[in-house]
């Protein structure tokens, strides 16, 4: 499980001026707790916030087109980027979240237990199979059956899969070497089916027998 802030970039002038209705776009990690806050608000005050859950990636390149009035992002803009921005833009702590794993194994009794090592060689595609001694050897006492490993991954660019990737880089050499040094909004994964936003990761796994993928706590069933 990772910790971590989610971060709103927003213009200053934008909203020192108060439009009837601000325009926000972004990661879909937040999104749940947008939709009640923004409507809790709307209730008290003459603005009308809307957010469009894009992800962290066509979040941050709207804010720097200057489409939006502000965007969520799970991942920090560079100074670069920061410096190619036409007006100054702020990062503003709003939310705290968890990245979580869910998976699709039908007839377990218990949660499964991963480490770093496990999830990498699991979204390399050098385990293939949930009954690989690699998993069982994590988890004795649980029966688990033989199902492909099917991992899924986020096809836009996606502040989670950064926080995700920095994870596996930082447990596992093989994959920093090989995949992702670091976080990246977007990364070329060996291996898995893609899915758009966390709710297109969520509906993913629980389609498909055999799959894992990694989204924010809210997103899971449990969550």
């Amino acid at each position: 499980m990772k910790r971590l802030t989610i971060l709103a970039l927003t213009t200053i002038g934008t909203l020192a001026l108060a439009e009837t209705t601000l325009q926000g776009a972004g990661a879909t990690f937040p999104a749940p707790l947008y939709e009640v806050m923004f409507g809790e608000y709307a209730k008290t005050a003459d603005v009308r916030v809307q957010y469009n859950p894009t992800g962290s990636g066509a979040g941050q390149t709207a804010i720097l087109g200057g489409s939006v009035d502000f965007a969520g992002s799970d991942a920090f803009l560079s100074d670069e980027r920061l410096k190619s921005a036409p007006r100054e833009l702020l990062h503003i702590p709003t939310a705290l979240g968890a990245v979580v794993l869910a998976y699709n194994i039908p007839g377990l009794t218990k949660p499964l237990r991963f480490d770093g090592a496990l999830l990498a060689d699991l979204y390399m595609g050098k385990i293939k199979s949930w009954n690989d001694k690699a998993v069982t050897r994590l988890n004795p006492g649980i029966e688990i059956p033989p199902l492909s490993v099917q991992p899924v991954y986020r096809s836009d660019g996606s502040g989670t899969t950064a926080i995700f990737v920095d994870f596996r880089a930082k447990t596992s050499s093989v994959w920093a070497s090989s995949v992702s040094k670091g976080p990246q909004t977007q990364v070329k994964f060996p291996t898995g089916i893609p899915g758009q936003g966390n709710a297109g990761v969520a509906a993913v796994v629980r389609q498909q027998p055999g799959a894992i993928g990694y989204v924010e706590a809210s997103y899971t069933d449990s969550g």
